[in-house]
């Protein structure tokens, strides 16, 4: 196994950090191989937003359900949906875009590029020694974020990534049985086989929580997934998107 996957498979997610800033040559490894990342037809339909002044951070750690580690870390960056560079160089060329960007296609492939280039800039991280965690919760208030990160219409927060030096780490969460993940060829869909697979997995998650440092949770993964989707959240972002030009 190289060094690579070791990188890779040893990935947790990161919730207090030293306080400790990155190094500008560090972020600029980072936001270069965010970059390397494949983007569909060369769109490149993405924008990283780099939040160093702690007001903004502060306050983006409160709309996000007061997240701690969005406010203290080595360095925030928010990954965002952009079609706004796109449309300039459309009116450059004189042509006419605003069909494919307002698509459900176009949200498709600027959020796939975003990802991408997200994930590549989280495995540059950890591979410098660094820390990293997913914020979703700035889609809690959406409309507050964008305000604070001043992104006009075609540019959309999508998530957030605190990065930094960790001061603790946590038990790495097992994951699902690869062939619960893994199809070849066409999708698996024998009922009982799936029921089978995700009884064990319950047990293991289970187990996980039981003999985890700092936690006396006692649920399954079926519980736990099930519960958070009863849930319904963040309705009024089909409304939100569109109003920033996208999905219409």
């Amino acid at each position: 196994m190289n060094k690579t996957i070791e990188t890779i498979l040893n990935h947790r997610s990161v919730r207090s950090f030293k306080n400790e800033t990155i190094s500008d040559e560090k972020v600029q490894q980072i936001i270069q191989s965010a970059q390397a990342a494949s983007t569909s037809s060369f769109l490149q339909a993405y924008s990283i937003i780099g939040v160093t002044d702690q007001l903004k951070k502060d306050k983006i750690a409160e709309l996000a359900g007061n997240q701690s580690y969005v406010a203290a870390n080595g360095f925030f960056f928010v990954f965002c949906a952009d079609f706004k560079r796109l449309q300039e160089a459309s009116v450059m060329q004189n042509k006419e875009i605003s069909a494919a960007t307002e698509s459900t296609e176009g949200f498709m492939l600027a959020a796939i590029d975003a990802a991408l280039a997200a994930q590549n800039a989280a495995i540059a991280a950890e591979s410098l020694g660094l820390g990293i965690c997913y914020i979703g919760g700035i889609r809690n208030h959406l409309n507050e974020v964008s305000s604070i990160l001043e992104t006009p219409e075609k540019v959309l927060p999508l998530f957030g990534m605190a990065v930094g030096y960790p001061d603790s780490y946590q038990e790495q969460k097992p994951r699902l049985p690869n062939d619960l993940v893994f199809h070849e060829n066409e999708y698996q869909n024998d009922k009982n086989q799936t029921k089978k697979k995700l009884l064990h997995y319950d047990d293991e998650i289970l187990q996980y929580y039981k003999t985890r440092m700092n936690t006396k949770k006692e649920i399954t993964w079926t519980g736990q997934v099930s519960a958070t989707l009863e849930q319904t959240k963040r309705l009024y972002l089909n409304d939100f998107v569109k109003q920033k030009g996208f999905l219409k």
